[in-house]
């Protein structure tokens, strides 16, 4: 996606982080609501004559959340992740006592990250999408169907309706974003995260961009003091540690919320044995 140079001026990253993630709670809460209201018609009447209306509100409900998560995705990736990239360089370029450009080298590694955080952010709406949509086709098939299928022994029609309003709302609610191993997480609380963790990772790239370009073969790893090096338990202890450009590049950060930064050291060519530097440490420099 095109941007424009230098970058736009964004805000501070937390501040940023509450607001992406107010639009996009509000975004799939006003989408949820909307598939509650045509659950709650089906219950009432799944006569297609009762549901169309309904279904029509739900159907452009759907495109506006579409819309809107689109939006305030391509919104953050424009002006927060160049902003927060360009930090990062000029830093490791004041430590390094050079200066920082977006060259063409810069250019083509934040439309990279820019790119695979846009489409983080859509793969996350795009299925909530989908669930919207199968629970479109559900009531659409039901209201078409006015139920005849679904009716067995004494259970009227409107009986099976309202069970079926029931196992769709119970299945396909929208108020949590849930991942792979099961957890279901608000979505006010992942949207903070998501954010905050892409701007943690433009902040290091262009960090540790800036250092290679430099020639710089290892950096020093700024960190809470409890943090893992690839994950908050991990026991090897990220703060005070010297890494490779390559080993930090491929951890920037090693959770949700990381405040891990990178420091250039141009005055160490390999690292120590244990990889840390500080109390102890037998290296001079």
């Amino acid at each position: 996606m095109p941007y424009e140079w230098p970058p736009l001026v964004p805000g501070d990253p937390e501040e940023i982080a509450r607001r992406v993630a107010a639009v996009l709670d509000d975004a799939w809460s006003r989408l949820d609501a909307q598939q509650r209201a045509i659950l709650q018609q089906l219950a009432r009447n799944p006569r297609r004559a009762h549901v169309a209306a309904t279904l029509d509100e739900f159907k452009e409900a759907i495109r506006a959340f579409r819309r809107r998560v689109d939006d305030e995705a391509r919104q953050f990736v424009r002006r927060q992740l160049p902003h927060l990239y360009e930090e990062g360089a000029r830093a490791a370029a004041e430590t390094l006592g050079t200066t920082f450009a977006w060259t063409t080298f810069h250019r083509d590694a934040l439309q990279s990250l820019a790119a695979d955080s846009y489409a983080d952010f859509l793969r996350r709406s795009q299925e909530a999408e989908r669930m919207a949509h199968q629970v479109y086709r559900a009531v659409r098939k039901a209201a078409r169907e006015e139920m005849p299928l679904l009716a067995a022994g004494n259970m009227t029609g409107k009986q099976a309706a309202k069970n079926l309003a029931d196992k769709l709302a119970e299945r396909y609610g929208l108020t949590h974003v849930v991942y792979r191993n099961g957890a279901r997480v608000p979505v006010r609380v992942w949207a903070e995260a998501a954010t905050l963790t892409k701007s943690a990772v433009a902040y290091n790239a262009g960090t540790l961009n800036r250092a290679r370009q430099a020639g710089v073969r290892q950096v020093e790893v700024y960190d809470g003091g409890d943090c893992g090096w690839t994950s908050h338990q991990d026991p090897d202890k990220a703060t005070g540690t010297l890494r490779s450009v390559e080993e930090a590049a491929e951890w920037p950060i090693s959770h949700p919320r990381c405040r891990r930064s990178f420091g250039p050291r141009p005055d160490i060519e390999e690292p120590l044995p244990t990889g840390r530097v500080g109390k102890g440490s037998t290296l001079s420099i």
